[in-house]
């Protein structure tokens, strides 16, 4: 076996340290009138801290799993179960199609404007919800900036210990005793898990991802080879997981044989880079990518001043077109994975000798 690596300082708050970072959850003076109730909640906040009460809630894990004795947290096992609900109900259900706005902006926060990305989704939207027999879901990632506590927590990176480490769904949030509680991510899993096809409209931030689309992009690690059965590490025991993954892990693909589109914009630079990082990403998990124009990437008002950028956009009718291409390309490809058996029997017969 070999040899866990540790070293890094405490994370460790004391109690002082603690509870002024706490009270900073009521620093506006219009709860002064319940001092003593935020109090006596913070007394109870530090114990389960002092406990580590990552997952106060739980019960035996039952038939199913490898270890049915290991308490399980509920929160855990209610998300697993919609997943592979989702999962049963997506094999027979209409074509249903997933469309992301990956930008960050949203009118009704501090840039008090629209994105593009959202107009170019809800083009997408309007053009998806005119054909028939099409399920359309809307995933709005500004939501991150504007809704109240909406939260995405970054991944802890538990594949680069081991594989089997990295749970299917997420296991590491939530985590109660850190705080770090209502994880969107349990609901973006389900609405992956539904989806027939996935089309993503984003913008460039500093030639990455924006953001929120990155903090989603890692937590779906554990879609590319995650362990479904958190009992067989009994947790985050590293030592099993790294005996499973020596032992042969045979990295399953929970998104596979879904189709994708890609609509990447910028105003100077990095849509290219973006585009293929997108793309890779996305096949990597096991999905297929949409041929022809399914995959776009292009500059909307090209090194032009900020403060006129829906201006440009209006000016460039074409690109509303070019975003009607990504969605007939997208609904081609799953329309050819669902009715054709054979693609996908010739698709998956292309094994990766180095999976990873």
């Amino acid at each position: 076996m070999t040899k866990k690596r540790t070293g890094q300082p405490s994370t460790k708050l004391d109690r002082e340290n603690f509870m002024q970072v706490f009270r900073q959850n009521f620093f506006d003076p219009t709860f002064d009138s319940v001092a003593a109730e935020i109090s006596a909640v913070a007394e109870i906040a530090w114990q389960n801290y002092q406990d580590k009460h990552k997952a106060p809630i739980t019960r035996k894990a039952g038939t199913g799993f490898k270890d049915p004795n290991y308490d399980l947290s509920v929160e855990w096992i209610a998300t697993s179960e919609k997943l592979k609900q989702a999962a049963l109900e997506q094999r027979t259900s209409k074509d249903r199609i997933l469309v992301i706005n990956a930008s960050p902006r949203n009118e009704h926060t501090c840039p008090s404007e629209v994105p593009k990305s959202f107009r170019l989704t809800e083009r997408a939207l309007q053009t998806l919800k005119a054909q028939t027999n099409i399920e359309v879901d809307f995933l709005d990632l500004s939501l991150l900036t504007a809704e109240y506590g909406k939260k995405i927590y970054p991944c802890k990176a538990c594949v680069s210990t081991s594989m089997p480490l990295c749970h299917w769904p997420c296991s590491c949030y939530p985590n109660n005793s850190l705080n770090q509680v209502n994880d969107w991510m349990a609901e973006i899993y389900e609405r992956w898990v539904r989806a027939h096809g996935v089309m993503i409209v984003t913008p460039v931030h500093w030639y990455q991802a924006p953001s929120g689309l990155k903090l989603m992009m890692d937590r779906l690690v554990c879609a590319d080879g995650g362990n479904p059965d958190p009992t067989s590490t009994h947790g985050k025991k590293a030592d099993e997981a790294r005996k499973m993954e020596l032992e042969g892990w045979d990295y399953p693909k929970h998104l596979k044989n879904r189709a994708f589109g890609l609509y990447v914009h910028g105003d100077y630079a990095g849509a290219e880079t973006l585009r293929r990082n997108l793309a890779d990403w996305l096949e990597d998990m096991g999905l297929i990518a949409a041929q022809g124009q399914g995959i776009k990437d292009r500059y909307i008002g090209y090194m032009q001043p900020y403060a006129t950028n829906h201006e440009d956009l209006d000016k460039d009718q074409d690109v509303f077109k070019e975003i009607d291409n990504v969605v007939f390309s997208l609904l081609e490809k799953v329309s050819e994975i669902r009715n054709h058996p054979e693609f996908i029997t010739k698709h998956e017969a292309i094994q990766d000798p180095r999976p990873k």
